[in-house]
């Protein structure tokens, strides 16, 4: 009995295996070409002289109205300039990147083949932790000043923020940004509208970074993970006996969505907890779903978050099984 139980676990893990190496084999044949363009090196490298010449180039970082006396001053700030030093220090080659955004973008067309790829642009920006990474249609820009690792002296950020301020939270963040083009906005204001938003989001990280593993999707530590796997039961015991899935109190959000040093359960277990916890069963509903129905993945990221929630079948594990 015991090696026939060996042998059908040893198929199924083969069969598994074989799915997956025919995806990545798929998106390995996929042709696609990336240009990158290191703006954040050109602003810094360019004379005075040949700003009109930048500005040509790139419209875009340079609004109407703007004299350029505001870009000459930033040019030559001891400030502005010794960071772009420590970006350079961090990634003067930033061809290893390259090759994983060129990986990542042939993964985006295989699940969207109408996508077209973009052009990266690498930036050194104002430091605005919300906007690390934008993904416009044709633009994927990245702020490299934020990606210099969670220790350096420049950050002067909470802890909880500080430890996705790393060059393997790059991709990641691309995802995040790239979702918002395809997930449908969010119409329930409830906290099971932004579990399930978000749970599609870390979805995507699930098929389009296949390699990462869920601490980096999630932007959370490996211990946090755990947490996470561990308390899901109980956690989701609370937001049923408190009534929270269809509850409107936008605070919510900052209780179990937004980023936060800890969630509020207003319980011992606060301090012991991530932030973002309602994220991380959005996500695993999302999972359930994807296990349970068979819908394309455009599909179900149009799904509204009720009956989404309703077919997949969701049920915790206990004790981190």
């Amino acid at each position: 009995m015991k090696r026939i139980l060996f042998i059908i676990v040893i198929i199924i893990a083969f069969v598994s295996c074989d799915k997956k190496t025919k995806v990545e084999k798929a998106v390995e044949k996929i042709p696609l070409e990336l240009k990158v363009e290191r703006f954040d090196k050109l602003f810094f490298e360019t004379s005075p002289k040949d700003l009109n010449q930048l500005k040509k180039q790139f419209p875009f970082f340079f609004p109407q109205g703007t004299p350029d006396s505001v870009w000459l001053e930033k040019m030559q700030n001891p400030l502005w300039r010794e960071l772009y030093n420590e970006v350079q220090k961090k990634y003067s080659n930033f061809e290893p990147i390259k090759v994983e955004l060129t990986t990542l973008f042939k993964h985006i067309k295989y699940y969207f083949p109408k996508t077209k790829t973009p052009k990266v642009i690498t930036v050194i920006s104002e430091m605005d932790y919300n906007t690390k990474v934008i993904y416009a249609d044709s633009l994927v820009i990245i702020s490299l000043e934020l990606y210099l690792g969670k220790t350096h002296k420049f950050y002067q950020f909470p802890k909880y923020l500080k430890q996705n301020f790393e060059q393997k939270q790059i991709l990641p963040d691309v995802v995040s940004s790239f979702s918002a083009q395809k997930i449908a906005p969010i119409t329930d204001k409830n906290l099971l509208g932004q579990m399930i938003y978000f749970g599609k989001q870390l979805y995507l990280k699930d098929l389009l970074l296949p390699d990462y593993t869920d601490a980096d999707k999630m932007g959370y530590t490996p211990e946090q993970i755990k947490w996470c796997a561990e308390n899901e039961s109980y956690m989701w015991r609370y937001f049923l006996e408190n009534e929270l899935l269809y509850n409107n109190d936008p605070k919510l959000n900052n209780r179990f969505i937004n980023p936060a040093p800890f969630s509020k359960f207003y319980l011992e277990i606060d301090n012991e907890s991530p932030g973002r916890v309602g994220a991380w069963i959005g996500w695993q509903m999302v999972r359930s779903f994807m296990k349970n129905n068979e819908v394309p993945l455009e599909e179900m990221l149009k799904l509204n978050a009720k009956e989404l929630f309703e077919k997949s079948k969701y049920k915790p594990k206990k004790n981190g099984e």
